[in-house]
């Protein structure tokens, strides 16, 4: 495996692990130059770590005076008072990057080593970059224990935790180093540690086991990341040894007031909780008459002496739902539980809301819950891991579908987008944007070695969500496998699309959930369709879908603002690619398209199929112009990918085939 050294302020190297992208050449523009670093702080330091690898790796000097060809500089005393913001421009042949602040001093930096010679060459003025999003975090479904079913990371297509390790935080934190180092350089600034589905062993993070939580936020500041803790509603009874959690007892609000005074002696810059509360079996204010904003209020009140937030999600709903009930429609959970509340939460509670309104499915519309709480600091929650798309197994590149998602506009044209609410730009202040982490002790981080590409692509629409995928993809990929036009040309070939590729050959129009209960992975079309979950496409001999319209279904368009009431209602005016999610319509319905619902099924199986089989020819060109071990690990992996899509192709197409009763009408074989 290709490796370089990864320096921090200890001067570590650790050499056992993919550089993913920040292999040594991405810093060949900024080493090989005369650089000085001016300023104080870990972070500054960081940055200096940075600048003194780099150039002793090639060539170029750290110097503290005479002429430099770089300058990065902090100086607190600028106008500006963003200290994540930097502006980068010329001072005669000299670039300069000027921030007040450590954090944009790395940001800036980073900035200047994805440009390359180009930082360096042609006129530049003075420009200034800052943040979209105030908060930019990876949550982590880390076990401290592992659990049974879930293993060390729930979710977690990677191997096991980064951060635990036989029922503690790690000893050697050098693999956390590296990934911190990762994080800071596409602008992540806060990481939740834990897994929100909190066990016995991850409870103790808050108490008894918070001088290992006080190691790994040392090891996150210096790279301008705070951390969190997913903490249980019940921790007052199953640490405190208190008879109640009941929010509005006053030895419960004591309790969480003792106890995060001492989370905050330990970690002054603690950034806060997360919490998942009356969902899935969590405990939560329901068991004793209260709302989700009482029990997020007694949460926040704790923190908000020490300017700490509370992350309450939205993902709540009945999990043990009759199939045979029509009435009750898990995607109107999230806003039947938290519309009502719009304006009761504290104001360092945020509000985290799933993307979607079912579970981080390959397509489905946005939560009516981003558009219905003005009054609520919102977050908008992703899912880099790939749960449902693939189990990092396959090539499936999410950044078009979440820039998509946060490109959308809830209002119609010319109103906020979803990133203009999660950044405070519409109504509540600020929220964030947060995901749930992709990475595992795997050597290549996450896996799949492409998978990198998501991890690199939330850092850097979480700063900028205007970005185009292409164009983030570019910087990865030049960053990743750089100098040769004929990788790069490839892997868009095989990337750009693979997200659109993916929902070709798995669930169509928008219906969901055809996989193989409790893994997710791989098809199986009723899999889910008798189960408590709720997550239903109600197929039969006449037709498919979920009739969510006002008129005759569960009336969840309703909670959509206009116009996309009124678009989703419709047959008419419903998109495609959502028809089934709104609609329960018949096997001959014409799409937009041209084509009906059936034929629409057997195209997309086929050419979803074909288009995984090109992917792999491509790849196959890229041996010998990509490291022996990336191309045998991706060559693998799309092998099982190719059978996978395989299987999905026949199963899908026949069980329709046979509820139809129609065939295909170019002939192929449907068993």
């Amino acid at each position: 495996m290709a490796r370089s050294p990864i320096p921090d302020q200890e001067g570590f190297s650790m050499l056992d692990v993919h550089p993913a992208w920040l292999p040594a050449s991405a810093f060949r523009s900024v080493g090989s130059r005369r650089v000085r670093v001016v300023g104080d702080g870990p972070v500054v330091a960081t940055v200096r770590a940075e600048v003194a690898a780099a150039t002793a790796e090639h060539g170029g000097a750290l110097v503290d005076d005479g002429p430099a060809d770089l300058e990065l500089v902090c100086a607190p005393e600028d106008g500006e008072t963003d200290p994540e913001a930097f502006v980068v421009g010329r001072a005669g042949r000299t670039a300069v990057v000027r921030a007040i602040g450590g954090p944009g001093l790395l940001y800036g930096f980073h900035h200047l080593v994805r440009q390359g010679e180009a930082a360096f060459t042609g006129e530049a003025g003075p420009q200034r970059h800052a943040p979209r999003q105030p908060v930019r975090m990876l949550d982590h479904w880390d076990n401290v224990a592992v659990h049974p079913v879930m293993g060390q990371v729930e979710r977690g297509y990677s191997g096991g935790s980064i951060f635990y390790a036989d029922g503690v935080v790690r000893a050697d934190l050098s693999r956390v180093r590296s990934y911190a180092r990762l994080l800071g350089s596409i602008g992540v600034n806060r990481v939740g540690l834990n897994n929100v589905n909190v066990g016995p062993a991850e409870a103790g993070l808050l108490t008894d086991l918070l001088p290992d939580v006080v190691r790994l936020a040392e090891v996150f500041r210096p790279h301008g990341i705070r951390v969190h803790l997913s903490v249980s509603f019940a921790a007052p009874v199953t640490l405190g040894g208190l008879p109640t959690a009941d929010p509005l007892d006053p030895a419960v609000r004591d309790w969480w007031a003792r106890t995060t005074a001492d989370v905050y002696a330990a970690i002054p810059d603690f950034g806060g909780y997360v919490i998942k509360a009356d969902s899935e079996g969590q405990p939560g204010p329901f068991a004793y008459g209260r709302d989700h904003a009482d029990g997020a209020n007694v949460l926040a009140r704790a923190l908000a002496p020490f300017g700490g937030t509370v992350f309450w999600r939205a993902f709540v709903y009945d999990h043990h739902q009759d199939w045979r009930d029509r009435s009750t429609d898990r995607a109107r959970a999230a806003h039947d539980h938290f519309a009502p509340l719009d304006g009761a939460f504290d104001p360092n509670v945020v509000v985290q809301v799933k993307a979607g309104p079912m579970d981080f499915q390959a397509r489905e519309p946005l939560s009516p819950v981003v558009a219905a709480m003005p009054r609520t600091r919102l977050a908008v929650e992703f899912q880099v891991t790939q749960e449902y798309t693939g189990h990092q197994k396959h090539v499936c590149h999410l950044v078009p579908q979440w820039r998509e998602m946060l490109g959308f506009r809830p209002w119609g044209e010319g109103e906020p987008t979803v990133a203009d609410v999660a950044a405070g730009r519409a109504a509540a202040p600020a929220g964030g944007v947060v995901a749930v982490s992709n990475v595992g002790d795997d050597p290549f981080w996450t896996g799949h070695p492409l998978a990198q590409a998501n991890l690199f692509g939330f850092g850097r629409l979480a700063w900028d969500e205007r970005l185009a995928p292409e164009a983030v993809l570019d910087e990865w990929i030049g960053l990743t496998y750089p100098g040769d036009p004929a990788v790069c040309q490839a892997l868009h070939e095989i990337m750009d699309g693979s997200w659109l590729t993916y929902e070709r050959y798995t669930a169509p129009l928008g219906v969901g959930f055809m996989v193989r209960p409790g893994l997710h992975y791989g098809p199986a079309v009723d899999g889910y369709e008798y189960s408590r979950w709720g997550t239903y496409h109600f197929a039969d001999r006449d037709g498919v879908g979920v009739d969510r319209t006002r008129a005759t279904g569960t009336g969840f368009t309703g909670q959509y603002p206009a116009p996309w009431r009124d678009r989703y209602e419709s047959t008419d005016t419903c998109p495609d690619e959502l028809l089934l999610f709104f609609h329960h319509v018949p096997y001959g319905h014409v799409l937009h398209s041209g084509t009906t619902v059936i034929q629409h099924i057997y195209d997309t199986h086929f050419a979803g199929h074909d288009e995984v089989r090109r992917m792999a020819a491509t790849w196959a060109g890229l041996e010998g112009r990509v490291p022996a071990e990336v191309f045998d690990r991706v060559t693998g992996l799309l092998v099982e990918q190719l059978r996978c899509a395989t299987e999905w192709r026949d199963q899908v197409n026949t069980y329709f085939w046979r509820k139809s009763g129609v065939p295909d009408a170019r002939g192929r074989t449907i068993h």
